[in-house]
């Protein structure tokens, strides 16, 4: 029987599992050095003032919301064809999401983001969705806070500037089949130092030790204050010691996918009705994954394939075509570019320890699925 294929996975080596195993004998495991260090280091590679390491990128994104004092009745665009996830941080941090149709690079548009603008709009969620970048210089003119999604875009870069850090705050993803992985967790970025601040206490219930921010002056050492309504957010040193273990091999990593990605192009670029995922000129991608579209015959290629073992899958449902969203009020034929790519995409396997034949073999079996039709 052939070796299936997943769509992606994580690319774990030995150094890697020995950091883990050594972190596991500190006598700190969580909110330690190791994480500390893991967000100095991201800092310093993004080049922003600022990381705060926590459990996943959809908290990142929720706190991000918070620190910005978006609040009930408050309007966050949102682009249309990303996950799911997306819009739940908006709704649990009480706003109203505005969806817009994504452009011909599968991103939110500028052209369709200013569409949507009112008064009422307190921010912009631009979305490095499947890594690619939208057009974040363009979406800043609108003079709104815009919040950097680099989920699936870690490591990527737009005009000379790391994915993370064009926006006020941005948000990374360190899920398991990311560029980089810490299992699961995320990271918040900003600039400012009046933001960090929250952030920090945000993660940790709303508290602080900070003898200089206490509401009761004069107090002992060991006092704290809960201030606002926090969580624990909180990522373990276990986490964050894979993810620096991770960090050393990110521009390999990214240098592996893209010719993964360059290989595809070469196959599939030239055959009619099939177009594959492009780039502005001006950005590089870190390439989380890559689909390819397909104008006939979608879901007979897409279960040929999984039958032959090429574990392709599908980026993305448009979020509002989701039973829970269409409950809110969101009806088929919002968005007819993000329902288009829903109808003729296809996500074909890339992570960066596919080998040569593996390449050849999932170009080799989606070719021949192809032409059969």
């Amino acid at each position: 029987m052939n070796k299936i294929f997943w769509h992606s996975q994580p690319t774990i080596s030995r150094d890697d599992i020995n950091v883990v195993t050594r972190q596991l004998t500190d006598k700190q495991i969580s909110f330690g050095s190791a994480t500390r260090s893991f967000e100095a280091k991201i800092a310093e590679y993004v080049g922003a003032r600022h990381a705060l390491a926590t459990v996943n990128g959809t908290q990142a994104l929720y706190m991000a919301l918070k620190i910005l004092g978006c609040k009930k009745g408050d309007e966050v665009i949102n682009p249309s064809y990303v996950c799911a996830n997306l819009l739940n941080a908006v709704i649990k941090a009480e706003c109203t999401p505005v969806l817009c149709d994504v452009d011909n690079f599968w991103v939110m548009g500028t052209k369709q983001v200013k569409k949507v603008i009112t008064s009422k709009t307190k921010a912009i969620i631009a979305v490095n969705a499947m890594g690619i970048f939208c057009d974040i210089p363009e979406l800043s003119k609108f003079n709104i806070p815009v919040i950097e999604d680099a989920c699936q875009n870690f490591g990527g870069i737009l005009k000379g500037k790391k994915a993370g850090n064009h926006g006020i705050v941005g948000v990374y993803s360190f899920h398991a089949i990311k560029c980089l992985t810490t299992g699961e967790g995320g990271m918040a970025l900003t600039n400012r130092k009046d933001f960090y601040d929250k952030l920090v206490m945000f993660r940790s219930h709303g508290i602080t030790r900070d003898c200089g921010k206490l509401v009761n002056k004069k107090m002992p050492r060991w006092f704290y204050e809960m201030q606002f309504l926090g969580f624990n957010y909180r990522i373990t040193d276990i986490q964050c010691a894979l993810g620096i273990s991770q960090l050393k091999k990110l521009n390999r990593f990214v240098a592996l996918r893209k010719a993964i990605v360059e290989r595809y192009k070469e196959a599939f670029g030239g055959i009619a009705g099939i177009s594959c995922l492009a780039e502005r000129p001006y950005a590089k991608s870190s390439w989380h994954i890559f689909p390819i579209l397909v104008k006939n015959g979608r879901d007979k290629i897409f279960e040929k394939l999984m039958t032959k073992n090429i574990g392709v899958n599908l980026h993305y449902i448009p979020i509002y075509l989701h039973p829970y969203y269409k409950k809110l009020g969101y009806k088929k034929g919002l968005c007819p570019m993000a329902e288009k790519y829903y109808r003729e995409a296809i996500t074909l396997p890339l992570y960066p320890s596919m080998s040569d034949n593996e390449v050849r073999r999932v170009i080799s079996v989606t070719k021949t699925v192809i032409n059969s039709l």
